[in-house]
């Protein structure tokens, strides 16, 4: 497995750009500085996890170490007593700080005995020793390390970027009282809205990733027993290639057998199956350890995760200390310094991992882990970068109550207006599922595992379509900062049965905006750049409920309502506020058919036809403003 920011497990290099004096490649320090042991720690079930385990060489009764935990479906390699991976911990500062560091490979992935399930189920009620999931798996770890290994103190941090994530997440619940401090970063928390569905909307995208997850292995094992590259596709453009591959059923054909691609076919709505794997609806009052859950802006594979999970922990144990770190990064990219932070074309600054690594992320775990824990860190409840402006910000409390609701009607004139026309109007376009709206003009990235640069980038190939509906303000007058949660509110219709609707937030540039000096692709011109801000889709099946689809009527005026993701971001004097609307997204969201079916999945080519859609001018966002005063440099 290759596609190490998918991983997560994999960012294990960084070099600080603050550092002021010369360091040993990382993978040095750690075998000059930690002592190695793999051991198979045994579950209250019988099945046996491995895991490895990196002490501090000067670990000793006088000196104690704490323990931070990483436990990863994605393998904990370097397997071997005298290997070491490039870096140990989350960061190297966290790894020169001195811990003791324990990798395990959760049970049926690689090493670990027992049988893999995705996203295992939480059993909130537990009547034997058989039943177990990530809860339990936490909780006897945690027990082990604690007893077992030499030199701890007696407490315990987890963390984990992804899936990795999901495992910090779970573990949570766990509520052992050695594990003092947890951080999710970019958490999977349900796999209907998170990774592979948006709104129960299938990412076509993520298509080449299931032979990592829906294949078994036979035995413990060091080496990957899937072929990561199933798929061949002969081709460097996934747009061709999904499009000539044709309905979703066509990928029986590389998956007849893939369990987890069975599971998604079968299981198109919300049912069980799913509801059962939602790991938010298991937090209840009284969770013990410290939280702070961590995100990106512009992480694609994960941004509902970390701000659902910090909302729903916020809400339901609000005793717990709980906090949230979100940064102007991709999948992961906080872990690693990239010096000149980029996404996409948009320059936000230099060393912001840096940053959060240092500041942030180990004050968080040296105050819970080493100091008082008295939850007196010094940090705020909400840590958050500004993507307009481009710093950080603080909050004593997210979303902050000093914003105020302000509605932007979709105008039949193209205006995004604060007031609805008096008379609203419709605007109509052509959706034809046989020439989708790509998602991306970067056709490279197509093939990847995850999408990756789309959610900053330039939206001018896509509004220049004629199924493309274009809103915008005129030129602003001052600074408008977007600070909360977004609804978008829509009235539509469709000479068809089904839909999806996509809705792009979107910070135009001024025609003099220049180039910065770090531009990625020089042919690309900031000059009435269209930076994309957030965005989500919407199948209006799932309009009134995702367990129970209902077909559209045609012809008849609809609302389909749904919340786009949090966002902080400030549209500077100069700049406009633009909105997009269109309903397909291809590759990253597969085609909807326009005809309504049971199972999307399972549709024919027969099935996927033209259709009219309609947004009425009574449409509009539901954003919330921030007050000059609200943020705190």
């Amino acid at each position: 497995m290759t596609n190490c920011f998918f991983l997560g497990a994999c960012l294990l290099s960084a070099t600080p750009l603050l550092a002021q004096t010369p360091v040993p490649p990382a993978s040095a320090y750690a075998q000059d500085h930690y002592t190695k042991q793999e051991v198979y720690v045994t579950m209250r079930d019988g099945v046996k996890l491995f895991t490895a385990i990196y002490t501090p060489k000067d670990a000793a009764a006088g000196k104690k170490y704490p323990i931070m935990m990483q436990r990863t479906c994605y393998s904990v390699a370097p397997y071997g007593p005298g290997k070491y991976p490039a870096r140990l911990g989350p960061s190297e500062t966290m790894m020169k700080e001195g811990y003791i560091f324990a990798y395990q490979d959760v049970r049926g992935r690689w090493k670990s005995q027992g049988t893999w399930t995705n996203m295992t189920p939480v059993l909130d009620k537990k009547k034997s020793k058989k039943d177990v999931d990530e809860t339990t798996d936490t909780y006897d770890t945690v027990d082990w390390l604690v007893k077992k290994v030499a030199h701890n103190n007696g407490r315990v941090g987890q963390w984990g970027i992804s899936y990795p994530g999901f495992y910090t997440a779970s573990g949570i619940l766990s509520n052992h009282p050695a594990l003092k401090a947890s951080s999710p970063q970019a958490p999977v928390s349900d796999f209907f809205f998170d990774d592979f569905h948006h709104n129960g909307a299938f990412l076509e995208s993520y298509i080449y990733t299931y032979p990592v997850f829906g294949v078994q292995k036979q035995d413990t094992t060091s080496k990957s027993w899937y072929d990561a590259q199933m798929i061949k596709a002969g081709t460097r453009d996934g747009y061709q290639f999904l499009l000539d591959l044709g309905p979703l059923k066509n990928a029986d054909k590389y998956y007849a057998n893939n369990f987890f691609w069975q599971e998604t076919v079968n299981h198109p709505n919300y049912d069980e199956f799913w509801q059962k794997r939602a790991l938010p609806a298991h937090y209840t009052a009284g969770i013990k350890p410290a939280v702070m859950t961590v995100g990106g802006w512009f992480d694609a594979e994960d941004l509902r995760g970390p701000l659902t999970i910090y909302k729903t922990i916020e809400k339901k144990s609000p005793g717990t200390y709980n906090t949230l770190v979100m940064g102007p990064f991709g999948h992961g990219r906080w872990s690693r310094e990239t010096g000149h932070t980029l996404h996409s074309n948009v320059y936000f600054g230099d060393s912001i991992a840096t940053f959060y690594q240092r500041n942030i992320e180990a004050k968080f775990f040296a105050h819970f882990l080493k100091g008082s824990g008295d939850k007196n860190t010094g940090l705020p409840e909400a840590y958050l970068f500004d993507t307009g402006k481009k710093q950080w910000e603080t909050f004593a409390q997210w979303p902050t109550p000093a914003a105020t609701h302000q509605k932007l009607y979709l105008s039949a004139s193209g205006k995004l207006e604060r007031e609805p026309a008096a008379t609203p109007g419709t605007q109509t376009f052509v959706s034809d599922p046989l020439k989708p709206v790509p998602y991306t003009e970067d056709l490279s990235t197509t093939m990847g595992f995850t999408p990756f640069n789309y959610m900053s980038e330039d939206q001018r190939f896509a509004g220049r379509r004629p199924d493309v509906l274009v809103y915008q303000t005129d030129v602003l007058t001052d600074d408008v900062t977007l600070g909360g949660e977004i609804m978008a509110k829509l009235k539509v219709a469709t000479s068809g049965t089904d839909a999806d609707w996509v809705v792009k937030l979107i910070d135009v540039y001024p025609p003099d905006e220049p180039n910065h000096d770090y531009m990625p692709n020089k042919s690309i011109i900031l000059s009435n750049y269209q930076q994309m801000v957030r965005s989500e889709v919407m199948p209006a099946r799932f309009r009134h409920s995702f367990e129970k689809p209902e077909a559209m009527v045609p012809n008849q005026k609809t609302d389909v309502d749904f919340r786009l993701q949090d966002v902080l971001h400030t549209f500077k004097k100069g700049h406009r506020i633009m909105v997009q609307v269109q309903s397909t997204w291809f590759p990253f969201i597969a085609r909807n058919p326009q005809t309504f079916v049971e199972n999307p999945y399972k549709a024919n080519e027969s099935d996927y036809v033209k259709a009219t859609h309609s947004v009425f001018g009574e449409s509009y966002l539901d954003v919330e403003v921030l007050p000059k005063a609200t943020v705190n440099p």
